[in-house]
């Protein structure tokens, strides 16, 4: 399935002018961003398994800093998800105006 606009749009502006999107990890998975020290990844489905998913890719990520970025409705069910796959690191909304530590 391809990605939409908004998908795009914040993978670009989490990597900003040097960080890189669809960083390679191992088990042939794909990173949504990286920078030196900040792994990100975008979620819009809002699925239970998608979001664990993702943050499987962020513990994979090695990265100290982890931000897995979702709709507003979907920012407790991420912070779960997060807490469930043992990963600490932020959950943001996709405007980045709201932020959760977990």
């Amino acid at each position: 399935m391809t990605e939409s606009q908004s998908h795009k749009r914040a993978k670009s502006k989490a990597a900003g002018q040097k960080g890189k999107t669809e960083v390679p990890l191992k088990g042939n998975r794909r990173l949504d961003a990286a920078t030196s020290n900040k792994a990100t990844e975008v979620e819009r489905s809002g699925s239970s398994s998608g979001l664990e998913k993702a943050a499987d890719r962020l513990k994979a990520s090695k990265k100290p800093q982890k931000v897995l970025q979702v709709p507003q409705s979907d920012m407790s069910k991420a912070a779960a998800a997060m807490r469930k796959r043992g990963v600490s690191g932020t959950v943001k909304n996709m405007t980045g105006t709201k932020r959760r530590s977990v």
